[in-house]
């Protein structure tokens, strides 16, 4: 979204301009007055002024009619871009959206699926004739998680890194590609699933020595034992994971519900203790792993 606004503003607005008239206001940090007073101002230099409107269903609807009241009839020296964040989008029968897309051109950033991103990437490549493996194409698409803008900016750097006729490998994908220590992270779970107390221990150091906090490695890991239960009783996972539940139904075979309670909430406390300052984060992992692959007894 933040991308496309550049965009949209840049087709509007030479280079020397965009610090002068192009203005981004927050809606939640912006009186309904202090926006209407805003648009009505004329652009400082040039021809137009870009407005780049963020969080727009933070005002009641008797605000949000006055603000698109102001803007009919459109003019030629104002572009407005109204913006709300994913996780209050508006459904297309709702009053706001309705009135929104009575005078603006309404455009849907969803997240895309699996599918689509791994056909991306192929496509992205062969412009520039670079060739894709098919389980680099696999690792480089989870990383991105469906995110447009990462899709870009990955596939972007294996081009400035691989020359034409070449082919990206999984081994580039773990070298280029941003977010590679955080996929490790993913691979944990994974591992602690398969009972290997030994390989979980070694990647549990490797993480924190390559500067990975306690927090995030646990939290991924709580994530993923409660997608298990989800999948195990409700055929879904938790958030955007659903391109993983054929991995989440196989591991979640290997457990009952009240063995994923149990590592569920055993989790959840060592979180809270590593909050609290009680254990050393190392230490903490280490115990939490063990006991996730039944080293200290637990029920399996």
């Amino acid at each position: 979204m933040v991308e496309a606004e550049k965009f949209v503003a840049r087709q509007f607005l030479p280079d020397r301009q965009l610090v002068t008239n192009y203005r981004k206001i927050d809606c939640k940090k912006t009186s309904c007055a202090d926006l209407l007073a805003e648009l009505s101002s004329l652009p400082m230099l040039g021809e137009r002024q870009v407005f780049g409107v963020t969080s727009f269903q933070s005002y009641s609807p008797t605000e949000t009619e006055r603000i698109l009241r102001l803007l009919i009839p459109a003019q030629v020296d104002r572009v407005v871009i109204f913006s709300s964040p994913s996780s209050r989008t508006p459904k297309k029968s709702s009053s706001f959206f309705t009135a929104v897309a009575k005078i603006a051109e309404p455009v849907e950033f969803r997240r895309l699926s699996q599918r689509e991103v791994e056909s991306r990437i192929r496509a992205n490549l062969q412009k520039d004739g670079i060739q894709v493996e098919p389980q680099a194409v696999t690792l480089l698409a989870e990383l991105v998680a469906g995110n447009r803008g990462a899709l870009e900016a990955e596939t972007g750097k294996l081009v400035n890194y691989k020359q034409t006729g070449e082919t990206v490998s999984v081994e580039d994908v773990r070298q280029i590609a941003a977010g590679y220590e955080v996929f490790n992270i993913f691979q944990v779970a994974d591992v602690i699933v398969a009972g290997n107390t030994r390989k979980v221990l070694q990647m549990i150091e490797s993480l924190l020595a390559a500067g990975n906090s306690a927090a995030t490695v646990i939290s991924l890991m709580l994530q993923h034992f409660i997608s298990l239960y989800l999948v195990k009783n409700h055929k879904k996972p938790l958030g955007r994971r659903g391109f993983l539940i054929g991995k989440f139904t196989e591991q979640a075979v290997k457990y009952d519900n009240n063995r994923l309670e149990r590592i569920i909430i055993d989790i959840a406390d060592t979180e809270a203790q590593l909050r609290r300052g009680g254990l050393k984060p190392a230490m903490a992992l280490q115990i939490l792993a063990l006991t996730l692959t039944g080293e200290t007894g637990g029920a399996k």
